[in-house]
């Protein structure tokens, strides 16, 4: 840019002003500005000169700006795609060791639907290495995932009252993968309905126009029994706020409430 400035500056303003110059001379010939034109193609002309260079002063400084902005939005962009690189890698080994953990409880109980239950799992498993690679999926395939999820658990615990509530969905709509896992997984690692049949986990996902809202409630497991050794973790929360503010900046909220004895979290998202 700069040579290509300097040449212009060089050759091209010197011959551009004498042309203009020379023109103008014949346009006028016997008129009193004639004279004027006549003067100006022996001396470079000071404003056009000025002009020219002005001209090219905010084009060079605005192609350096553009520069540094696309190479600013590149390092943020790249840094965006780590970080939720870093995060489902963390997310899918935590959500395979529960699932599992489930599993084994089932076999110990010699249920005759274990096979089918490792297939569901399989096929959830397929979903998370496989379809969650895309950095969105559609919230049919979320709503899927997180159906099997709840089956799962409702296997385990039968008495238990677990329910996932969906919306009929319309359109495509699309949203991060295992956005919602985190919240689920914290409420059946410290619901109450592990020891009391009557406890629960109740979730509903909800689409109204652009506003997604996923909300879940457990019974407290406070305080905890005597005895019972608190699991280690605490991925989830940090997790789906690094998520959010990733993916829906200023476009959403997490709302974690304890109410009568219930721990309720909440995400509501502005599509």
């Amino acid at each position: 840019m700069v040579i290509v400035t300097l040449v212009c500056f060089i050759l091209v303003v010197p011959y551009t002003n004498f042309a203009m110059s020379w023109l103008g001379a014949k346009l006028t010939a016997g008129e009193t500005v004639n004279q004027f034109f006549l003067n100006s193609t022996g001396y470079w002309e000071l404003d056009l000169i000025l002009t020219d260079f002005i001209a090219f002063f905010c084009i060079a400084l605005a192609r350096f700006s553009y520069q540094n902005e696309v190479q600013r939005h590149k390092i943020e962009t790249d840094h965006l795609q780590l970080q939720l690189t870093m995060l489902k890698t963390q997310l899918q080994p935590h959500f395979l060791f529960n699932t599992l953990n489930s599993l084994y409880g089932m076999s110990l109980t010699g249920s005759k639907e274990t096979p089918r239950f490792i297939l569901l799992l399989s096929q959830m498993m397929q979903y998370i290495l496989y379809d969650c690679d895309q950095e969105e999926v559609t919230l049919d395939d979320e709503t899927n995932f997180l159906k099997g999820y709840f089956e799962l658990e409702q296997k385990k615990f039968p008495k238990a009252a677990i329910t996932l509530q969906t919306p009929v969905i319309k359109g495509t709509i699309r949203i991060p993968p295992l956005l919602f896992l985190p919240l689920v997984e914290n409420s059946f690692k410290h619901g109450r309905h592990k020891l009391e049949d009557k406890a629960g986990v109740e979730a509903v996902l909800n689409v109204s126009g652009n506003k997604l809202t996923f909300t879940i409630k457990n019974d407290k497991l406070d305080p905890a029994p005597p005895g019972l050794k608190k699991k280690p973790g605490g991925i989830g929360l940090v997790n789906i706020r690094k998520r959010l503010d990733l993916y829906y900046p200023d476009k959403y909220e997490l709302i974690i409430n304890e109410i009568n004895n219930q721990y309720i979290a909440e995400v509501i998202i502005n599509l």
